[in-house]
């Protein structure tokens, strides 16, 4: 037997509100106990990261935000890069890399992401902690819930409704920062000067917050969220997620004069596990859809077994095979391991082919189709095309066009062909002649090329970015 140190005191300690302690069912209302511990501080060091969602919009880049998703002109910047409507290929190639990423997690580690990233998780903690400064420690938020109405009740729901509004507004604002400049949009909110889409986004995104992250909370992550049910197939015995060691911790029993009772297991039915729960859920009856793998309760059965004078780890960071003592499979020896890994590696040298090879400036091609080619009164063959130059860049650029072919010799073009404007972002078209002699023509269809010269540099298209478009000159053959 072992007996505790600071006997009544600690076990009254213990014991203190684990009768209100209940098992989520979904009829009422979680008061989350909160705690002090390594992995509540490693919860709020991960979710730092969604700084960047309220902070990262008011970064410039030049004359412009850094990241402007810019819906309304087909345009995404990315620091230096644009990305156009030609090239959100890469961006779903992105979106692969991250759910793939996402897979090769939870296959090894749980839904770490949903613990320690997930917005909802986050935003719900924010809003748990306001409501714990305000109405106090879970048995004040049930008596105050409970009470009849009063002006302390009033007051302090007020105020807590009012923090979780100015929070969702926020979020709102944030998020719509991304896709329209962030200086200009405070300036619109400020003087009702808002668009129909960005007043409504905004909107949507408020009451979503509010409601999501208020009210519905656990439930979210129960009922709404997909990945609650389809993580039951990544997960397998081998993944490392928190778990309750079964052999040491049964049979349970409560204390009895401050002794653990002989032939009893570590777990003295303290309940404080389900207590910091954020879903409500008993990890000691194994893993199931509603833990979200925030590993709270290790925090809270660590702080209990070091009261009695346990060692921690009752609750851990281990997988089922090694919780009952077997052998793992290494993760290299998993074929999973090697089928996420090879589509993460792909979508990778996808995204760094597409920036790589990305041009600044892209060149298409059409060729007249009525009529084909015109023979001129000096005995020459004229084609006539349109040529489309798209300009990724930020800024507008002078170009002249050129043309040239192994074949055909004394190629002529005129039109539109010197110091052509173009537009930052946009596709400019203009429109050429391209004419040689007809005893030049040895067939009825010959390849040509046409190349575009940046006027500043000098430097050919194929040259910088290898931007050239293939065409064919048509003519009668005698």
């Amino acid at each position: 037997m072992t007996k505790i140190t600071d006997n009544n005191k600690t076990i009254e300690e213990i014991y203190a509100d684990v009768h209100e302690v209940h098992i989520n069912t979904g009829e009422q209302k979680i008061f989350t106990k909160r705690i002090a511990g390594k992995f509540r501080k490693l919860k709020w060091l991960a979710s730092s990261i969604w700084l960047l969602f309220f902070f990262g919009s008011y970064l410039r880049w030049g004359d412009r935000q850094a990241v402007l998703f810019d819906i309304p002109n087909r345009q995404f910047h990315i620091f230096e890069l644009t990305i156009l409507p030609q090239d959100f290929w890469i961006l779903a190639l992105l979106l692969l890399f991250f759910a793939i990423l996402l897979a090769v997690v939870t296959a090894l580690a749980g839904r770490v992401y949903c613990g320690f990233f997930c917005f909802q998780t986050i935003w719900t903690d924010i809003f748990t902690l306001i409501e714990t400064k305000i109405e106090g420690n879970p048995s004040q938020q049930k008596k105050l819930a409970n009470a009849s109405f009063s002006f302390k009740k009033f007051y302090k729901l007020s105020l807590k409704y009012f923090l979780w509004l100015i929070i969702s507004i926020f979020t709102g604002i944030s998020f719509v920062a991304w896709f329209y400049d962030v200086y200009i949009l405070w300036s619109d909110v400020f003087l009702l000067n808002l668009g129909t889409a960005s007043f409504t986004t905004i909107a949507l995104f408020t009451v979503g917050t509010f409601i999501l992250a208020g009210f519905m909370r656990e439930q979210t992550c129960f009922w709404l969220c997909p990945y609650a049910r389809i993580q039951a197939v990544m997960v397998d015995k081998n993944s490392i997620v928190p778990s309750y060691d079964v052999l040491r911790g049964e049979p349970r029993g409560r204390l009895k004069k401050g002794d653990l009772v002989e032939g009893n297991g570590h777990c003295i039915e303290c309940k404080q596990c389900i207590a910091v729960c954020p879903t409500g859920v008993d990890i000691r009856a194994g893993q199931q859809e509603g833990c979200i793998m925030c590993a709270l309760c290790i925090d809270a059965c660590d702080e209990i077994m070091q009261k009695i004078g346990k060692p921690t780890g009752l609750i851990k960071y281990d997988s089922w095979e090694g919780i009952m003592g077997h052998d793992e499979v290494p993760i290299l020896k998993r074929a999973r391991f090697w089928v996420y890994n090879l589509v993460l590696l792909l979508s990778i040298f996808g995204i760094i082919y597409g920036l790589s090879s990305q041009d600044a400036l892209e060149l298409k091609v059409l060729h007249a189709r009525q009529p084909l080619y015109v023979l001129q009164s000096d005995g020459s063959i004229q084609n006539r095309y349109t040529l489309k130059i798209l300009n990724k860049k930020t800024k507008d650029i002078y170009v002249d066009v050129r043309v040239d072919s192994d074949i055909l010799k004394d190629l002529k073009i005129k039109g539109e062909i010197k110091n052509i404007k173009a537009e930052a972002g946009r596709v400019t078209s203009t429109t050429v002649f391209v004419s040689t002699d007809k005893k030049n023509l040895t067939q009825k269809s010959t390849d040509i090329k046409f190349s575009i010269i940046e006027v500043n540099t000098k430097k050919t298209a194929t040259e910088m970015m290898k931007s050239f478009r293939k065409s064919i000159f048509l003519g009668k053959v005698n």
